[in-house]
């Protein structure tokens, strides 16, 4: 008669013994992803803490009744309403400001990417102190916004301005314009301001890309008797739609949020007021901070619906 003897590492029962389900060493691969992690998780953590936090801490407030004063006694989940959604789009010329913001930021990034072209075509060709003209360029976009603001109000004041004064001895007007406190210029004033301002930041990305153009391509259209006008359509504008599109996006989301440079100037007065003024009116004139984070919810709502549609009919064709 013959005994069966148990199979070595196995349990009576069947089961593998602890020992047996340790994982093998790590891979080379599974280190080096942990080591991917370990790197990427100090800009993770402070990413979350500088921009997630705050996202979702204004979404929550946007739904509740936080005033300034009932702040510190509000918490994350108290009560929730729409009433704040349903003040911010009905209160009396909310449709006027989120109009008034659409021009703003159309009229700022269509004039930046203009300046920004022209000032690229001019400077890309070698000449003589090409280099002082071009970091010259750049001073509206790396000056601080304050001091720029303020040269353009002392040159577009009505009683000692430099504009006015040219004006009424070289235009002849009659009188003097108050460019910043009437409705009638003072929107175009602020587009116009946009436009000089950042058109730094369209010239350094279309000049790139200019510099990039095979200069063969212009020379072949030389010699067949193209005109400039046909070389830059048929040669070199094909090369910039791509940079000029991703400049569009992105100039349209900075000037759309932006605050400074129109409360620097106007205070949006004289038909002026963009929404990122108003909510700044809510949370400071009314301590309305429910108010307030509703009005940058809708801001950001509309912002994303609108480049969504740039996505859906234009990323396509520029890509």
């Amino acid at each position: 008669m013959t005994t069966t003897a148990p199979e070595t590492g196995r349990s009576p029962t069947g089961e593998r013994p602890a020992r047996a389900r340790r994982r093998g060493p790590l891979t080379l691969r599974r280190r080096e992803s942990r080591a991917g992690l370990a790197l990427v998780a100090p800009t993770l953590l402070v990413t979350i803490a500088v921009i997630g936090i705050p996202i979702v801490w204004t979404v929550v407030l946007a739904f509740q009744r936080v005033r300034l004063a009932t702040l510190r006694k509000t918490g994350l989940f108290g009560d929730f309403t729409m009433d704040n959604i349903d003040r911010v789009l009905h209160t009396p010329g909310f449709a006027d400001t989120l109009w008034v913001t659409l021009v703003y930021s159309v009229g700022g990034t269509v004039g930046s990417i203009l300046l920004g072209l022209v000032a690229a075509l001019v400077v890309r060709r070698p000449f003589r102190g090409r280099t002082l003209v071009r970091a010259s360029m750049l001073l509206p976009y790396v000056a601080p916004v304050v001091a720029v603001t303020f040269v353009w109000q002392v040159m577009l004041d009505p009683q000692l301005g430099i504009v006015n004064a040219w004006g009424q001895r070289l235009l002849g007007w009659d009188a003097p314009v108050p460019f910043l406190s009437q409705e009638s210029t003072a929107l175009t004033t602020v587009i116009v301001f946009e436009a000089w301002r950042y058109f730094p930041f369209a010239f350094l990305f279309l000049l790139a890309r200019l510099q990039a153009v095979p200069g063969e391509l212009e020379e072949a259209a030389r010699v067949d008797g193209a005109t400039p006008t046909q070389r830059f359509r048929h040669i070199l504008l094909p090369q910039l739609l791509p940079v000029i599109a991703l400049l569009g996006v992105l100039r349209f989301i900075m000037t759309f949020n932006k605050f400074d440079d129109v409360y620097l100037l106007t205070g949006g007065a004289a038909g002026t007021e963009v929404v990122s003024v108003r909510v700044y009116e809510f949370l400071t004139a009314r301590t309305d901070i429910g108010a307030a984070s509703a009005q940058a919810v809708v801001l950001a709502v509309v912002l994303i619906v609108f480049v969504l549609i740039y996505l859906r009919f234009f990323g396509r064709r520029v890509g």
